[in-house]
C-alpha cells in the first residue's frame, strides 16, 4: 500500500511540475517567428515525398513550442553555409538544422538551450567489409567520407578520423547533406559522418542501404540558434523546459526516431 501511495504521489508531483513549468510560459501575443531550416536532415527536417511539405522532428517541436507560447510560425528555407550569417543578420528570428552548441558558433549567434543530445557515428554502405571503425578507416587513402564544409560532421572526420588537414582530398564536400548520403549509396564516398537520430532516421527510411560501425566519435547538443541579444532567447528556453518535462521531446522521439523508421 505504502508503494502505490508513493507512486501516485510521485505521479501527481510530476503533473503538477509539468503544469506549474507551463503556467509559467510567457504569451508573445499572436507575434509571429520567422523560422529557418534546410529540409535535408532526415528525421530532423526533410521533405516529406509524398506531400512535398517540410516535416520532422523539428518542425514539429518548434511548431508546439510557438503553439505554447501563442505564436505563430512562418517556415523559410535556405542552405546551411547561409544560415547561420542570416540568422546572426536577422533575416530569419532562429534557425534550426541540427545546429550543434559550440565556443565558435558562439561568437556569432545566440543558442537556445539544448533541445537534443546525440553522438557522431560513422554511417556505411550494408554491405562495407573493408574498415570496421575510425582507426580503421584511417589508413587506407582509397576511403573517402563525404560531408558539408563548416559542420560539426565536416570537422569530426577532420580532426577525429583524418590526419587534422582540412584540405584533405579524402573528404569530398557537398552542397547538402542529403546529397553527401546519396553519395555514400552511389560508392562516391565510403562513410559520412553524422548524429546517432540522423543515422536512425536514413537506416530506417532506407532499409539495407545503410549501417553503423565503430564507437561514438564525440557527444553533441542541438540548439536553436537566434540573432545575439534576441528577446525570444528565453521564452524559447521556458518552452524547451516545458516540454522535456512533460515528455513531449519523448512522444517525438518515438515518432520520428522509431515510428517513422518501422514504416519505412
Amino acid at each position: 500500500m505504502r508503494f502505490w501511495k508513493m507512486l501516485a504521489l510521485a505521479a501527481v508531483t510530476a503533473f503538477a511540475t509539468s503544469a506549474a513549468v507551463a503556467a509559467e510560459l510567457p504569451d508573445l501575443k499572436g507575434r509571429t517567428i520567422v523560422a529557418v531550416t534546410e529540409n535535408a536532415y532526415t528525421p530532423l527536417n526533410f521533405v516529406d515525398p509524398k506531400t512535398g511539405q517540410g516535416v520532422g522532428w523539428e518542425y514539429d517541436a518548434f511548431n508546439e513550442i510557438a503553439k505554447r507560447l501563442n505564436a505563430k510560425v512562418e517556415w523559410k528555407l535556405a542552405s546551411w553555409d547561409t544560415m547561420i550569417q542570416a540568422v546572426r543578420d536577422g533575416q530569419f528570428d532562429v534557425g534550426m538544422d541540427g545546429i550543434t552548441i559550440n565556443d565558435e558558433r558562439k561568437k556569432q549567434v545566440d543558442f537556445s538551450a539544448p533541445y537534443m543530445v546525440s553522438q557522431q557515428l560513422m554511417l556505411v554502405r550494408a554491405d562495407e567489409s573493408r574498415f570496421k571503425d575510425a582507426a580503421s578507416f584511417k589508413p587506407d587513402d582509397k576511403l573517402l567520407v563525404g560531408a558539408q564544409a563548416g559542420t560539426t560532421n565536416f570537422f569530426v572526420a577532420v580532426y577525429n578520423v583524418l590526419d587534422g588537414d582540412e584540405k584533405n582530398p579524402r573528404i569530398k564536400l557537398f552542397d547538402t547533406f542529403g546529397a553527401s548520403v546519396q553519395a555514400l549509396k552511389t560508392g562516391d564516398v565510403d562513410t559520412v559522418l553524422m548524429d546517432k537520430t540522423s543515422a536512425d532516421g536514413y537506416i530506417g527510411a532506407s532499409p539495407g542501404s545503410f549501417k553503423v560501425v565503430g564507437e561514438p566519435l564525440g557527444t553533441e547538443e542541438f540548439g536553436f540558434i537566434l540573432k545575439p541579444g534576441s528577446d525570444l532567447t528565453a521564452p524559447f528556453n521556458a518552452a524547451i523546459a516545458a516540454l522535456k518535462a512533460d515528455g513531449t521531446f519523448d512522444k517525438l522521439n518515438q515518432k520520428w526516431f522509431y515510428e517513422y523508421r518501422a514504416g519505412q
